[in-house]
């Protein structure tokens, strides 16, 4: 498996052999030592080409809402990578603290297969928060977060959540948000892991994992790093991919992404759960269905998961996003709004 003490040299090097997994360092020394200071607060978060103008303004909204000293890990695929950068030094988050790093999507072969529903759901990116420990991040925490979010507290307060001994990890629970489970009912979202696994299969049961147990989303997270490390968290993560691949094991009614279910079996009962308005979620499962405007505001962080993503048209809540939003200087993101002529 992987050899994770050369991981760091190997990253340096650009020879990444392990495993087909090639991450490349594509930011200056000056800003990895800078990585390094304790008072830092270290943010993963993914770059695709198709989705550009969202991680900028997840970025954005971070560092607009707090004075911590915030190091991106802005997570992408080769062809992204110059359109990643160009869209950071050309606007106004050049000033931002980051590192580029390159992802081989090689390393989902026969683990990852084709669903013609949500195609979007399988880009190789859904899937760097299965390999933190590849990612060369010189902190024993770190920050994972999707690019449909937009954070509105202070991103240290969650960074400074105090994890459960033994925990590698904090998410927030999908029964944690009272006010918003009807609208949860409304439009089909699951919250339990009958929604995410196949019960019918032996492999399945053989978990002995009750059906009704809440479920979690992975979108948002805190990771201890050294506890992912000691647990072989990634290593698990691949067998439960692995053995879907095989086996199909994931509930053909699922309500999220490929993504969800291993994370679901691997942490399960093994992790911290977060202060639920630091992840409301759902915003992006229903162009109809509104959050009250007062709960909005007391939110730390908005989530768009579901298909009604708010750089698109219809979407909810969409000017709570547009504020963060930054122009794409190369012009290839661009905002789907009503033609309002």
């Amino acid at each position: 498996y992987f050899g994770l003490s050369h991981v760091s040299a190997i990253v340096s090097l650009n020879l990444c052999l392990v495993t087909s997994l090639c991450f490349h360092n594509r930011k200056k020394v000056s800003q990895e030592h800078a990585a390094e200071a304790h008072d830092v607060v270290p943010v993963v978060i993914c770059a695709s080409e198709e989705r550009m103008g969202a991680s900028m303004a997840t970025i954005n909204s971070i560092i607009s809402n707090t004075d911590a000293s915030v190091f991106f890990y802005v997570v992408t695929l080769r062809d992204a990578v110059k359109l990643t950068r160009r869209y950071i030094e050309k606007t106004k988050l050049k000033g931002i603290r980051y590192k580029i790093v390159e992802f081989n999507p090689m390393v989902l072969v026969g683990k990852v297969k084709p669903d013609s529903s949500r195609p979007d759901l399988l880009h190789p990116l859904n899937f760097v928060r299965f390999y933190l420990p590849l990612l060369d991040i010189l902190h024993s925490r770190v920050i994972y977060l999707d690019d449909d979010i937009i954070v509105q507290g202070d991103i240290r307060d969650l960074f400074n959540i105090q994890l459960k001994p033994g925990h590698a990890a904090a998410f927030a629970t999908d029964c944690d948000l009272p006010s918003t489970h009807e609208m949860v009912r409304s439009v089909g979202m699951q919250t339990t892991y009958m929604g995410f696994l196949d019960y019918r299969k032996q492999e399945v049961k053989d978990l002995g994992i009750n059906p009704s147990d809440c479920s979690f989303n992975p979108g948002v997270f805190v990771a201890d790093m050294n506890e992912w490390k000691k647990q072989k968290v990634t290593k698990e993560l691949e067998k439960w991919m692995e053995e879907n691949f095989r086996q199909n094991i994931y509930s053909s009614a699922m309500a999220g992404g490929v993504a969800t279910p291993p994370m679901l079996i691997v942490f399960h009962d093994k992790y911290t759960i977060l202060d639920p308005l630091w992840h409301v979620r759902h915003l992006g499962w229903s162009p109809d269905v509104h959050h009250p405007e007062s709960f909005l505001q007391e939110a730390h962080l908005l989530h768009w998961n579901g298909p009604f993503k708010p750089w698109n048209y219809p979407a909810v809540h969409l000017d709570r996003w547009e504020k963060w939003f930054i122009p794409d200087p190369s012009g290839r993101f661009s905002l789907e709004r009503p033609d309002d002529s």
